[in-house]
């Protein structure tokens, strides 16, 4: 009964959605309040709906309904509880209704925190929502149907993926999906702009703290991706240039360009042009990467589905709402003059090009992740583009942004010029320049990449820091200036981190996969790693051979690694476990391979530094774009905004 009731409020939710998209945008392009005013109300009644046929998708994997289809393929009874609820979004149908209530959840946000809006402007962007709304649940009712009954029902269930067995299915989907999924909400309110004629500054300003909290989801939900990847799949690798990863860091590049052109639309009045098209290509390109996952024209660790007709569908779907958007904005380009001017040397400039970098980087990684599809349909062959390409065209595009992301923030607006601003910050200059020379030589072998990569780093942070500084002394008090200027260097240094974290692994980790029988030691970045044996041990749903692996630093024992090799009850797969001992300044990483002939084991050994940087530095940037959402200027009633005109003349 449960499955019947979750699949009746999947098609109540429909009747709910169309009917919000026509009210919604006929009723504001009409100026019909009554229509209008039900824009909130069919929003929340959507959100509950949806919420509801989740909970009873949910329940039925809790209470081990086999006689649903979706519930059979995978979940099983022996499935500890935690991954039996996270296994609600651990496949394609079950993913596509999470998608589906977090787009939801976006929506009813817009309803309950858009008060300093007119209604007529929230009644549109919760329209466009609604029918965006419309064609993901067409597309679950159609072709992905979660409460699919299957007659008779299974004895059991096949499982869980083993691959998805772990704390991250709990936590990195939700993340992944509110950022790819909150994409949606700038570009509603860019729609709702161009079909308004409202396209002043005054859109950016609404739309920007959404933005940036989209922005922060996607970061933090590809950092927990990233991590999960390391420590699960054994090999010791945090990103692997995978189609399905390119998919997610695709809309996170034109939405970094996306939340710095909204500060200069919201200051300046500028780049509205630019910001839509940004706004438009950061949600295409979260389509997109739903097309790569769930089409099967991948094959990933990270896919979902190998159904074709999916796929079809959702390129269809890509093709209505990219089309339409951009023939909207072409019928009103037009009307998008620039108000004011800006001279070379100022902080529109520099913001600009950093944009244009990212845009270009964006397309490098785009064009590398569809060429070899467009060979392989054109059947020219199969060709595979790897880290060697993304690499090579990918670091030298980041090099200026980095230079440039230091500079940026010491410039006024308009006009400034350059050559003051580079001597004041000659010292900082220096510092960086030398000390990332000078720092390789403590780590091993000089290298100029590594030296190039800290000293970008190093220039990010003291020039953060020195403003930081100025600002406290200019003001008196800590607390000086607006919250988004703070957030703004709290995510500089964080990218300034990752960046060391990222050069400092790549120049200097150490690897070695070798045979280990009881009693072997071998040596890794100064560290020992003595082999002392495997021991049977049984898990939940699995069993284990646990490797008993002592670490050893100058000949005393720190701790014992356990890593494992386990196989499911409801799977040949083997898996593996990875034991890591994380520090502040190294990983040190094992990994357990193959048991060989005379009781020895294949084991791989690594040795890490500073690749918890990596992530550390994702999370200040998650942090810095929290402090720049929560900036009181976005709290502020529509009545006491200062006019678009006049952000512009006192910006």
């Amino acid at each position: 009964m449960i499955p019947e009731i979750g699949h009746f409020l999947l098609v109540l939710a429909l009747f709910v959605s169309v009917t919000l998209g026509v009210l919604g945008l006929v009723g504001a392009q009409r100026n019909q309040p009554a229509w209008i005013g039900l824009a909130k109300p069919a929003t929340r009644a959507l959100g509950l709906t949806v919420l509801g046929a989740f909970a009873c998708l949910a329940w039925s994997f809790y209470a081990n309904d086999f006689t649903v289809q979706y519930v059979a393929q995978h979940s099983n009874s022996r499935l500890p509880t935690p991954y039996r609820i996270a296994a609600t979004w651990g496949g394609h149908e079950g993913s596509l209704l999470l998608w589906v209530l977090m787009l939801t959840s976006w929506m009813a946000a817009v309803s309950f925190l858009s008060r300093q809006l007119s209604d007529a402007m929230v009644a549109r962007v919760l329209g466009v929502l609604g029918l965006v709304t419309t064609g993901f649940l067409l597309f679950t009712l159609v072709t992905s149907n979660p409460f699919t009954r299957l007659v008779p029902g299974a004895p059991d269930g096949n499982d869980l993926n083993p691959l998805l067995q772990d704390f991250g299915l709990i936590i990195h989907p939700p993340m992944l999906y509110m950022g790819y999924v909150g994409f949606s909400i700038p570009f509603a309110f860019a729609m709702a702009a161009l079909l308004s004629n409202r396209l002043d500054a005054a859109w950016a300003r609404w739309s920007r703290p959404w933005t940036v909290a989209a922005w922060i989801f996607l970061t933090l939900g590809i950092a927990l991706g990233s991590w999960w990847a390391y420590y699960e799949l054994g090999w010791g690798g945090w990103w692997f240039w995978d189609p399905v990863e390119n998919a997610s860091f695709l809309p996170w590049l034109v939405g970094t360009a996306l939340v710095h052109s909204l500060a200069v639309t919201e200051k300046r009045g500028l780049f509205r042009q630019w910001t839509l098209v940004l706004a438009i290509t950061a949600f295409s390109l979260s389509l997109l990467g739903t097309f790569l996952v769930r089409s099967g024209v991948l094959t990933s660790v990270h896919a979902f589905a190998t159904d074709p007709k999916r796929g079809v569908f959702i390129l269809v779907f890509l093709a209505v709402v990219v089309g339409s958007s951009l023939t909207l904005y072409a019928m009103r380009a037009g009307k998008l003059k620039s108000v004011g001017g800006f001279e070379l040397a100022s902080r529109e400039t520099f913001l600009l090009a950093n944009n244009v970098l990212l845009a270009t980087a964006a397309g490098t990684v785009l064009l590398g992740t569809l060429y070899p599809l467009f060979v392989d349909a054109l059947n020219l062959g199969k060709l595979s583009v790897g880290p060697p390409y993304f690499n090579a065209v990918f670091a030298p595009l980041m090099v200026p942004a980095l230079l440039l992301m230091a500079v940026g923030p010491w410039l006024k607006w308009r006009s400034d010029g350059v050559g003051t601003v580079l001597k004041r910050l000659k010292w900082e200059a220096m510092a960086a320049v030398v000390l990332g020379a000078a720092l390789p030589f403590a780590m091993g072998p000089w290298s100029p990449l590594v030296a190039l990569g800290l000293a970008c780093a190093l220039w990010i942070i003291f020039t953060a820091a020195t403003h930081i500084w100025r600002q406290v002394r200019g003001n008196g008090r800590f607390r000086g200036g607006p919250a988004s200027l703070w957030g703004m260097h709290l995510a500089h240094v964080g990218m300034a981190v990752t960046v060391i974290g990222i050069t400092m692994v790549k120049g200097y980790e150490e690897e070695k996969d070798v045979r280990m029988a009881i009693g072997d030691t071998v040596a890794v970045g100064g560290y020992e790693f003595r082999m002392d044996g495997v021991k049977r041990e049984p898990g939940p749903n699995y069993m284990a051979d646990v490797g008993q692996v002592q670490l050893m630093k100058d000949g005393r024992v720190l701790r014992t690694l356990k890593p494992e090799k386990r196989k499911y009850f409801s799977s040949e797969m083997p898996m593996t476990e990875a034991a890591i001992d994380t520090g502040i300044t190294r990983d040190v990483y094992v990994s357990l391979g193959e048991r060989l002939e005379g009781n020895a084991w294949s084991v791989r050994v690594y040795y890490k530094p500073f690749v918890d940087w990596i992530w550390g530095g994702c999370l200040l940037m998650g942090l810095g774009g929290m402090v720049t959402a929560l900036d009181r200027r976005y709290r502020r009633t529509q009545a006491a905004r200062v006019p678009a005109g006049a952000a512009g003349a006192n910006a």
